[in-house]
């Protein structure tokens, strides 16, 4: 009866013992550092890339916006559509102001005295001397045009800057890890109670 007693002494106090000693469960072990390489590290805290900043940027300078957003390989792009359409608003802008100036001199000229006044007449560029009154006035219309379209397109390509540097902003904060995936199943589909290909969108876990 006492060495009953005794074992059972000794089972209760190797008992408590191992109680009050911290006990590595390697399955939580692994779980717990499964989790941990899971989780994302909170400790490094993510920037964020605030929409109106960027718009407000690319707004007052053309590619300052993405640059905020570390897209720099878009500025030289910007750039180069803006300096197009700049070259190309100077060559409209000057062919209409010297069609509208050979116009209106010969224009001026062709009236007879005392309007007649034709000091103008001799500053026309050479090329344009040989044109009509009609070809002239055509011309300057079509360059006027050309002027008021390339102008429209160039506030576009502002603004569309401003627009990609707001959208690139809020598509900073969005989530493209490997838990986002689209893919290609077969097998049975539950809901339309078939056999064949099944467009899977995972979303997290």
């Amino acid at each position: 009866m006492r060495s009953f007693y005794l074992v059972i002494f000794l089972f209760f106090l190797t008992n408590a013992y191992s109680q009050d000693q911290p006990v590595e469960n390697p399955v939580a072990k692994k779980d717990s550092a499964a989790v941990n390489k899971s989780a994302p590290d909170t400790s490094v805290k993510k920037k964020f890339y605030d929409p109106k900043v960027a718009a407000r940027r690319s707004a007052i300078i053309p590619g300052w916006g993405q640059v905020y957003n570390k897209k720099y390989w878009k500025v030289p792009i910007i750039y180069g559509a803006l300096a197009t359409t700049g070259v190309v608003i100077a060559y409209n802008l000057k062919n209409y102001k010297d069609l509208k100036f050979a116009y209106a001199a010969k224009y001026t000229a062709s009236l007879p005295p005392p309007q007649n006044d034709s000091t103008d007449y001799f500053q026309i560029e050479p090329e344009l001397l040989p044109l009509s009154e009609e070809t002239l006035r055509y011309n300057r219309d079509q360059f006027r045009r050309n002027l008021d379209y390339s102008v429209l397109i160039f506030i576009l390509l502002w603004g569309l800057n401003v627009v990609d540097a707001a959208v690139d902003a809020h598509l900073k904060s969005f989530d493209v890890s490997r838990d986002l995936s689209l893919q290609i199943r077969p097998g049975r589909s539950q809901m339309a109670g078939t056999n064949g290909l099944s467009l899977v969108l995972n979303i997290g876990k």
